[in-house]
């Protein structure tokens, strides 16, 4: 259907051209004498014919052409598609009030040459700037009431300092602590999420493993939670990088490509951002530098789940991940605990808690009062 169209306008264009061209042609070869041939309607057909199978070579190629514009126009956001439309009509109205000084010119190229390269100058430079100042020409026919206390509000400029876009990997989501930093508004600009970090969440909480899918099922929550009470605005990134696998390396070129802030509590991503100079907001160099306490003494319920490092020590994880070293909690694989904290350790990687099981605390004191003493130790 396009390509009938194309060559339909190729004909009714090259018909116009051939009334305009043809006849002083008859004249240069000495056949204007026939009256037959030199005619407007014989003109009209023979240009016709002449672009119409020249368009039977093009048409292909410009249908292509035609394609990519309209996926170009169509991803144009419609408020500055409206700018650049009436910029546009503004630049080949000054065209052509500036062509009309040519138009009495006798010279060809002054005429018709010069008014031609003015419009497509003009349009082109109008669709140019309403496309791209379309916010700039939205506050200017904007009304606003100034507010009265205006002038005595001062005007915050941005610097190289501010980045719009904040972006959050997997790891911060399972955090959850992103969540209270970003309520107590010291996170400014837009979330940005992207696809391939929801896909690795849902891919964690879709895990066999009990441990990943509690951490996996904990970002999503804090993701919706985010979403639906609009603490702060949050937007998805659709793209992706398919030439990466690495959803680190995924984030740091996303970053670079929106010159972004990537939000982490993962210490190897920090230290790469940082080489590759993307910026880097490190949730746990932020309570590293706060200095928040665990007051020993404080009781938790955990589960361990393999052995630590040390003789007799056992390995435990709370929801958001932090590391629970409990001693001799080797002999309480896979088993619920009451643990009381001892210490705490915080470092730029993340926290480690330090406890040992409630019941190691206990003494004589702790016993009982109906508790009796065993007849068989006391020799009774």
């Amino acid at each position: 259907m396009k390509k009938n169209i194309i060559k339909a306008v190729f004909a009714l264009a090259g018909g116009g051209i051939g009334v305009i061209l043809l006849p002083p042609l008859w004249v240069l070869v000495s056949l204007n004498k026939y009256w037959w041939l030199n005619n407007s309607v014989t003109n009209f057909l023979v240009g016709a014919i002449i672009f119409f199978i020249i368009s039977l070579f093009l048409a292909g190629y410009i249908e292509k052409l035609v394609k990519r514009l309209e996926r170009h126009i169509a991803a144009i956001p419609p408020v500055r598609l409206f700018y650049g439309s009436l910029s546009t009509v503004v630049g080949l109205v000054l065209a052509i009030l500036i062509s009309t000084l040519f138009y009495r010119q006798q010279t060809f190229f002054l005429n018709t040459v010069i008014p031609i390269i003015l419009m497509l100058t003009f349009g082109y430079l109008g669709f140019r700037i309403g496309t791209t100042q379309a916010d700039e020409w939205r506050k200017l026919f904007t009304w606003r009431k100034e507010p009265e206390n205006a002038k005595n509000v001062l005007e915050r400029k941005v610097d190289d300092n501010f980045h719009h876009y904040k972006i959050l990997d997997t790891n911060i989501l399972i955090d959850g602590r992103i969540y209270d930093l970003i309520k107590t508004g010291f996170i400014e600009g837009t979330l940005l999420v992207p696809n391939f970090v929801l896909y690795e969440l849902q891919y964690i909480a879709d895990s066999s493993d009990s441990i990943k899918r509690v951490r996996g099922r904990r970002g999503l929550d804090i993701l919706n939670k985010l979403q639906n009470e609009h603490v702060m605005p949050v937007e998805m990134y659709e793209g992706d990088y398919d030439e990466i696998d690495e959803v680190d390396s995924k984030l740091i070129q996303l970053a670079k490509d929106k010159d972004a802030v990537i939000v982490t509590n993962d210490y190897n991503l920090n230290k790469v951002s940082q080489f590759q100079n993307v910026q880097v907001l490190n949730i746990n160099a932020l309570a590293n530098a706060l200095k928040p306490r665990v007051i020993p003494g404080e009781n938790m319920h955990v589960m361990v789940v393999k052995n630590g490092t040390e003789r007799q020590q056992g390995v435990a994880y709370l929801d958001d991940g932090t590391m629970v070293v409990v001693e001799e909690g080797k002999y309480f694989i896979n088993q619920e605990l009451d643990v009381v904290v001892t210490s705490a350790l915080q470092t730029d990687a993340g926290r480690m808690i330090f406890a040992k099981p409630l019941h190691s605390t206990r003494g004589i004191a702790d016993k009982k009062p109906d508790q009796k003493p065993d007849k068989k130790k006391s020799g009774k």
